[in-house]
């Protein structure tokens, strides 16, 4: 049987990283199968041991992390600083799943007078992961890691942008003593994705585009018994407001703007693509700061020196993709402060980040998944929190003030799952949930809480023998 060839490739170069077979569907529901078999074991597996594989996998992880943060940036673009970064969030993942499945997941017993509560936690059974290309390993990990120390088998389908990242972690996962096919790695595009979505497995673990999971909401609407987790994307806002006239530096405010819009290429679903400013000249100087910001940063290859700040963007037809979009905007009648500009000499895949200033426009409600911000001024705070909130997307948002009050306000009337002040929007914290609302969720967070979608719980009355009953009947019965 023929078998379709996958390949990955160096964004910035073009060279091929990896080649190998995609699965087909008959592969696909082989492995499923497979997955369905080894599920019962796995579950009933004491979960020190699965503790245990979980430590030995961070273990492996720490072991080539040099290795794999060479391969996560040679295959995605991303500065090598950033790939050494992304492991560092994965081998962290392990410590952060096993203490949300303690606090989320655990096993409690409380004594009441009716008898012993107990509250259990089950795993569903098979779940299929699919990954994002952005962050390769840190993603997919953040649903794999929590999924089987639950005791689920795993279907784990890498981006077909990044299948050597994939690879690397299904071996360390072998390496590390998981038993064969608790873990089962599938590759491929959308042929095989859609066959293992269409198998019969218990949950669907999703990161990737609004896009995307609204077709998944819709697919799995009659079949209830899959649990769905979306990790969505966000047109996020950015909001600066200098309550207390010169309470802020500027040049401070343009770092954590260009922090929040271009890092990673614009490549991160937490990224800010709007920034709303005060109409007036404080709101000028952080315009004038971020864009002579945004000309100062280092593009390069993954591999340069001097370091970049920024890679290119995971391909040409992404890169199309997002001059498109801007192309649509300007053509509204947006400002362009900076364009997405094509780098000399280089790949199509390296752009210059853009800077639109959109005010008094309607543009797309659209997540433009590269360095894009478009600033929208406004007259006072009451118009800057309804334009933050006009979105279809919740992900995220953040406010830059040196104002309590105003944060007080903007926390509480934010519609949004990660709501950051006077820090960029991409930070957060694997100790709390990573999630939104909207077009960017579905009620279902991550990180710390994927402990929540990776078992249900189970809650028992019980008593060592029948007791009591016959008594709770006397008077009401008769002779």
């Amino acid at each position: 049987m023929m078998h379709a060839m996958l390949q990955s490739f160096d964004p910035a170069t073009g060279e091929v990283v990896w080649e190998g077979p995609a699965a087909m569907p008959e592969a696909v529901a082989r492995a499923v199968d497979t997955a369905r078999l080894s599920h019962a074991a796995w579950a009933s597996t004491p979960l020190a041991q699965r503790l245990a594989v979980a430590r030995a996998y961070r273990g492996e992880l720490e072991k080539r992390s040099d290795d794999l943060a060479r391969l996560i940036s040679r295959e995605t673009g991303k500065p090598l600083w950033e790939g050494r970064g992304e492991v560092a969030s994965m081998i962290g993942k392990v410590d952060l799943s096993i203490a949300a499945q303690a606090d989320r997941a655990s096993e409690k017993h409380t004594a009441t007078t009716f008898g012993e509560a107990v509250l259990r936690h089950h795993p569903h059974g098979v779940m299929a992961v699919l990954g994002p290309y952005n962050f390769p390993g840190h993603l997919p990990n953040g649903h794999i890691v929590p999924a089987l120390l639950a005791g689920n088998a795993v279907l784990f389908k890498p981006s077909e942008l990044t299948p050597a990242v994939g690879e690397a972690m299904a071996q360390a996962s072998s390496d590390a003593g998981l038993p064969e096919g608790v873990l089962s790695l599938v590759q491929g595009g959308k042929e095989t994705g859609a066959a293992l979505v269409a198998a019969d497995i218990d949950g669907l673990l999703f990161t990737g585009s609004a896009t995307a999971g609204a077709h998944f909401r819709r697919i799995f609407a009659d079949r209830p018994k899959v649990i769905l987790a979306l990790e969505l994307g966000g047109n996020n806002p950015l909001v600066v407001w200098d309550g207390a006239e010169g309470a802020l530096d500027v040049e401070e405010v343009a770092a954590l703007v260009v922090q929040s819009a271009y890092v990673t290429s614009g490549q991160r679903c937490s990224c800010a693509r709007r920034l709303i400013l005060p109409r007036g000249r404080f709101g000028n100087a952080v315009i004038e700061a971020v864009a002579m910001l945004r000309d100062r940063l280092r593009l390069g290859a993954w591999d340069e020196e001097p370091t970049p700040y920024m890679g290119p963007l995971i391909s040409p037809e992404a890169a199309a993709r997002a001059q498109q979009q801007v192309g649509q905007i300007v053509a509204l009648g947006a400002k362009p402060i900076r364009l997405l500009e094509p780098l000399a000499d280089r790949r199509a895949t390296f752009v210059a980040p853009a800077l639109l200033d959109v005010t008094g426009l309607t543009v797309p409600d659209e997540e433009i998944f590269a360095p894009v911000l478009q600033v929208t001024r406004v007259a006072d705070f009451d118009s800057a929190i309804a334009a933050a909130n006009a979105t279809r997307f919740g992900l995220a948002a953040g406010l830059v003030s040196a104002d309590l009050a105003l944060w007080q306000r903007f926390v509480v009337e934010s519609r949004a799952g990660v709501v950051n002040r006077n820090r960029p929007t991409t930070g957060a914290s694997g100790a709390m949930p990573f999630g939104g609302l909207g077009d960017s969720g579905n009620h279902r967070p991550s990180a710390f809480y994927a402990a929540d979608y990776c078992a249900y719980p189970v809650a028992s009355f019980e008593a060592a023998l029948p007791t009591g009953n016959r008594d709770s009947l006397a008077g009401m019965l008769t002779a």
